[in-house]
């Protein structure tokens, strides 16, 4: 039954969320007490189908997909994911039971850039065999020339998508001394390209990349966008960085480049099949790896959730959210 003036509307979220988050969603809504650990999309459409909620607050680790769309009870009004991406969500599904959809845009792109250069650094300065040496066998000094990384500054900078965030990372690396390319579906306005040079074809990018930074959506338009070709292209030697989508990157050729010595190390935040991940990724001394924690800070994580409840408050007074996903063409 939907909410009458006299109770409050009831929200499911599929895992709690930073306490001022919390705090806000416990006072407003009716909540069926979530998870600190995230639902399944399965486990997600139980609980709706028992608790009936008129909005869903969703992150993206739960997978919202046909049948789960499918089987939402007719209480459900709006879907509202913590993310910026959407690839996790059925949106033709959506579209289909007239459910709207809202994301998190644009508070994430800071935290997510610093996260790039973290990675781009650790990569480059083989930050993931220091701290094994430390751990397990640092007992004498080592030698000049052992376990010795590359210079981040001065090198050549591509960044593969060139949106808020690649922007943001643009910014970073001119504080490091780096050439910055980007290739992007379309030249931005000088005054958007932060001192970068737009290189139309990615292939004519790969070559020029000493530092890869990959910054593209996820979906079938660039699943494997780098793959084995992709991969050659890069100068030997180079340096490749994903903090965006796993799907974009084809993980045996990252391997097979990084064993033959193509590539010089790789800096990930994502992966395919998290967080189930290919073990290699656990074990490769040239991978400085993250568990998919681009958003992970207090400030940004608030942001996040606080922003999902204003999208989620506009839509129950009948004002249009701010930040409603179009549907699909």
């Amino acid at each position: 039954m939907l909410s009458t003036p006299a109770s409050r509307p009831r929200l499911l979220m599929s895992q709690a969320m930073t306490a001022p988050v919390m705090e806000r969603a416990e006072r407003d809504y009716e909540l069926d007490p979530p998870p600190v650990r995230l639902l399944s999309g399965e486990a997600l459409l139980d609980r709706c189908r028992q608790f009936r909620p008129e909005m869903l607050m969703v992150t993206s680790g739960t997978t919202v997909g046909t049948a789960v769309v499918e089987g939402l009870p007719s209480t459900v009004r709006l879907l509202a994911t913590v993310s910026v991406g959407f690839d996790h969500i059925d949106r033709d599904a959506l579209a289909r039971r007239g459910i709207p959809l809202c994301n998190t845009p644009d508070v994430l792109t800071e935290c997510n850039a610093d996260l790039t250069m973290l990675l781009i650094l650790g990569a480059c300065r083989r930050a993931a065999e220091h701290t094994a040496l430390l751990r397990d066998r640092w007992h004498e000094p080592m030698a000049m020339t052992e376990l010795l990384g590359i210079r981040a500054s001065g090198r050549t900078l591509g960044i593969v998508g060139m949106g808020r965030i690649g922007r943001a990372v643009a910014r970073r690396a001119r504080g490091f001394g780096m050439r910055v390319l980007y290739c992007n579906r379309r030249r931005l306005p000088p005054g958007l390209e932060e001192g970068a040079e737009f290189v139309a074809d990615l292939r004519d990018l790969l070559p020029r990349a000493q530092i890869l930074s990959l910054h593209a959506p996820g979906g079938p338009a660039t699943r494997d966008l780098i793959g084995r070709d992709e991969l050659a292209l890069l100068p030997r030697g180079a340096v490749l960085v994903n903090a965006a989508r796993g799907s974009l990157l084809d993980e045996d050729a990252l391997f097979d480049a990084l064993d033959r010595g193509h590539l010089f190390a790789a800096g990930l935040d994502v992966f395919r099949n998290e967080p189930a991940i290919d073990g290699r990724f656990r074990t490769h001394p040239r991978v400085f790896a993250t568990p998919h924690v681009g958003s992970a800070t207090s400030e940004t994580r608030t942001a996040m959730g606080m922003k999902a409840l204003d999208n989620i408050e506009l839509f129950r007074r009948g004002e249009p959210p701010p930040d409603l996903v179009p549907p699909p063409a």
